[in-house]
């Protein structure tokens, strides 16, 4: 009998390493294994049994199954269709998640691992390069720059070289790279040794934030396992941990940042292919980027240009969170509409909810709407919408979403992780961020939507680095598809979306009400008054909308308005 569970962070944050334990515990003589993440995040915890799939269990559920395998016993929990789950996805970069111990190099060896790297071993840099461009593939960090022209650049460079990852994924809502690292770290550790031949370096970093223990924990294990069989020959890795600034997500701030020194952008040419790390030529690709060519390497490049469109070849792998049924990772040949993404891969809105809008592109990304859900994913057609690629996060709201609080969300992210360096960056998002909630406070007026674009496209046109360029992003494309709730905030003083905290109106219906008092009793400021037994009134002068009494009345007389 074979027994896998799922110990990526999600698994283990719904309690699957007591799943594990418990079974370990109940049946030691049947061995039970991790793995990581195969996407199917809100059916954690996950456990596989002869290949068959069963999710959101407990350890007595698990305990249960196993039982009813080794008596031939009929199994109420029922299977989850994992073939229907991928369907629609094309996976390459998850091609081992949820399928390996990413703990184990032998099964990663045993899918095909490190046959890329000795094949590339056997060719010269300019074809290894060749090959690479040949793909199409762009760096799936955000900016999309073509890898096999990024890698040309730094090989012409002298020696001493530097391969550096980019894990310091800092976006809301993405898990992309941290589920990766969690689930094939050797997968990363070939395509950067892969790197290394290709331009000539013999040193590769991995710069990943402190917040991912799990994903520090796998790759030292996976560093150490692939030096014990000599598999990297002499091409170090390792490994710093970063303190969690979001702009160190940009190159010369994360290279600044190994360095020593605070982690700020500087002014490039030069760039790192030429002057990077302590100013030596630096290749710098994300996670996703690297577990991409390993399967290029052995599949050639021309195989990857069949998939996806004419200027976005390969596949993107992406988090889909929010108010979406199927929360997790999916992996798509580029292309795809975001209806598809939304509607089959993800299951449609959670409670059946009507779709207001998709966040893509992290912070930076743009709000798009309804109408235009038959928008492809790739690069060209999200820049055309006003959104952007980013590193891949999808972030789905709901007709109970207010995008104007939206905006406001993603502008204090931003403007918090705004370095300071660039002074439209510094004060400019500031100001944004002021003027966004008064309009959620409902003390905006109308030329505050004038105000907001001019700060934006001068935000825009004098940053320094793409934290700055594309932090207006969220405003603009919400002001371009919803400023109809913009209006709204500002004119008649109301949140179309029924969020906006001091722009509700808390009310009692007299007709629903029976003086039962609750309400009364429970309020934090004592702004319920009436008789028992008789309807009662809101106080608005004391009312802090604190929403506790809609919560409590049992006969919902309680109006928001």
């Amino acid at each position: 009998m074979k027994i896998t569970v799922g110990l990526s962070s999600c698994g283990i944050a719904s309690g699957a390493l007591d799943i594990l334990e418990a079974i370990k515990a109940k049946f030691p003589s049947i061995e039970a294994k991790q793995t990581g993440c195969i996407g199917f995040c809100y059916l954690e915890p996950l456990m596989e049994v002869d290949g068959n799939m069963y999710g959101s269990l407990t350890p007595d559920k698990a305990i249960k199954i196993i039982n009813s395998y080794l008596n031939n016993l009929p199994i109420d929990t029922p299977q989850i269709d994992k073939e229907s789950l991928l369907s629609g996805q094309y996976r390459i970069v998850l091609r081992n998640c949820g399928i390996i111990d990413p703990e184990s190099i032998e099964e990663y060896i045993g899918r095909g691992g490190y046959q890329a790297l000795t094949k590339a071993r056997e060719m010269s840099p300019d074809e290894i390069i060749s090959e690479v461009t040949k793909s199409g593939l762009r760096g799936r960090g955000g900016a999309g720059f073509p890898t096999g022209i990024k890698w040309g650049l730094a090989k012409k460079g002298e020696a001493p070289k530097y391969i550096i990852c980019n894990a310091d994924e800092g976006d809301p809502g993405a898990f992309m790279d941290r589920s990766i690292l969690e689930s094939d770290p050797h997968s990363v550790l070939e395509g950067m040794a892969i790197g290394g031949i290709a331009i000539g370096a013999d040193t590769g970093i991995i710069y990943v934030r402190a917040e991912y223990p799990l994903a520090i924990k796998r790759l030292k294990i996976a560093i150490s396992q692939a030096e014990k069989k000599g598999l990297l020959r002499g091409f170090k890795i390792v490994i710093k941990e970063g303190a969690g600034a979001f702009v160190c997500g940009e190159e010369t701030a994360l290279i600044a940042s190994i360095e020593g020194k605070r982690g700020m952008p500087r002014i490039r040419p030069p760039f790192p292919a030429v002057s990077g790390l302590f100013g030596r030529p630096t290749n710098i690709n994300n996670v996703e980027t690297w577990a991409n060519i390993p399967w290029i390497i052995q599949e050639g490049g021309e195989a990857f240009t069949k998939i996806g469109t004419e200027g976005s070849k390969g596949t993107k792998v992406f988090c889909l969170a929010g108010k979406v049924k199927k929360t997790g990772l999916v992996e798509v040949p580029m292309g795809i509409s975001l209806r598809d993404v939304v509607f089959r891969l993800g299951g449609g809105i959670k409670d059946d909810k009507r779709f207001k809008a998709i966040q893509i592109g992290g912070p930076s990304g743009g709000c798009i709407p309804e109408e235009l859900l038959e928008t492809k994913v790739d690069y060209d057609s999200l820049t055309k919408v006003g959104a952007i690629m980013g590193s891949g996060g999808m972030v789905i709201v709901d007709e109970t979403t207010c995008m104007v609080d939206v905006a406001r969300f993603f502008l204090d992210f931003t403007q918090n992780e705004s370095c300071g360096k660039c002074t439209f960056c510094r004060i400019g998002t500031k100001r944004m961020l002021e003027t966004l909630t008064r309009i959620t406070e409902g003390k905006g007026e109308l030329k505050d939507i004038d105000l907001l674009i001019e700060l934006a496209e001068k935000i825009k046109t004098t940053s320094l680095c793409g934290l700055g360029q594309t932090a207006p992003n969220p405003v603009l494309t919400t002001l371009r598809y919803f400023r109809d709730e913009y209006e709204a905030h500002i004119k008649e003083k109301r949140c179309p979306s029924l969020t906006c905290r001091n722009l509700l109106i808390y009310s009692i219906d007299h007709l629903l009400c029976t003086g039962c008092m609750l309400c009364a009793k429970k309020c934090p400021v004592s702004a319920i008054f009436g008789e028992k037994k008789m309807p009662h009134s809101i106080d608005q002068s004391k009312c802090t909308r604190c929403g506790l009494c809609a919560n409590l009345c049992k006969e919902k007389a309680i109006k928001i308005g």
